[in-house]
């Protein structure tokens, strides 16, 4: 099914020794793509120097990647290691200079620091140092989170991006000035499902009306062998041998959770309970779909 989206572009902004991470990125951004596109009407599209920019002998390269890759961007997505890269002349390296850009440009970044041990081939105390230097300035403006494995980068990014995206004011600002009368559910999605803002999808919203109507107001998740379901209410919700489908019911759950909807309960992630804030979240959400 065609329809038509806002694209907010995404920089991803790294020295070289994270490779991994870079392309993690790429997948997290794909998925949220393939999970939020259509209910949002707004596509997220991975830009990086390596794939947006080309050979030009026309001045500064740092300055040509700002301008042709950089400017364009709405969001910045920042990975660090051992290493900050080579000075510009303007700034420390050019990963550095297109997060101050993009900062005093007033637009969201989202800057990451890798804790992995690291091979002494690999350390230069000099790269190290200045890291840690940066480090501190972007503290400093509240930017960074810490990771210590690329799955654990992948699960972070994951979570933190669905969140600024719907939550930011600069990017809620852009989606909602694009939104028209004929994208009704755009609008819905970014502000009507949650007093914070944060949009659920559709698989959320029938977990929660449902659980709200459970006696104990539980969602019990079942993992086995061949896949994995939900039950809530007298009903199983999930059922698929598509992996995408699983995780779109297990996305659901976890947004539920983000938004103070759902808590869980016990220890092996099995069991979850309605929140007061769900419940009254479920009441709005009935009567929004034409329920007494």
């Amino acid at each position: 099914m065609a329809y038509t989206a806002t694209v907010l572009p995404v920089m991803i902004a790294s020295p070289g020794d994270v490779h991994e991470e870079r392309q993690a990125a790429r997948g997290v951004i794909h998925d949220w793509n393939y999970i939020h596109s259509l209910s949002t009407n707004s596509v997220l599209m991975p830009v990086g120097w390596e794939t947006h920019s080309s050979p030009d002998l026309g001045g500064r390269a740092q300055e040509l990647i700002n301008d042709r890759v950089l400017a364009d961007c709405d969001l910045l997505v920042g990975i660090f290691w051992t290493r900050l890269g080579s000075p510009t002349g303007k700034s420390a390296s050019g990963t550095v200079e297109e997060i101050e850009r993009h900062v005093d440009a007033g637009k969201p970044a989202m800057v990451y620091f890798s804790a992995r041990p690291v091979a002494p081939e690999q350390f230069e105390l000099d790269q190290y140092n200045m890291v840690r230097k940066f480090k501190i300035w972007c503290q400093d403006k509240g930017l960074t989170q810490d990771y210590d494995s690329s799955s654990d980068f992948r699960e972070k990014f994951r979570h933190q991006l669905q969140i600024t995206v719907l939550k930011n004011p600069y990017l809620q600002n852009i989606l909602l000035s694009a939104a028209s009368s004929e994208s009704s559910r755009f609008v819905d999605a970014l502000t009507a499902t949650s007093p914070q803002g944060l949009g659920l999808t559709s698989e959320a919203k029938e977990l929660l009306m449902e659980a709200a109507k459970d006696r104990k107001g539980q969602i019990l998740v079942f993992n086995m062998m061949g896949g994995s379901w939900i039950q809530t209410n007298g009903q199983k919700l999930g059922l698929s041998d598509d992996p995408r489908t699983q995780a779109k019911w297990k996305h659901g759950i976890e947004q539920l959770i983000d938004g103070g909807y759902l808590e869980p309960r016990g220890l092996k992630g099995e069991v979850f309970a309605v929140t007061a804030l769900g419940y009254d979240l479920s009441e709005q959400l009935h009567a929004s779909m034409g329920g007494p």
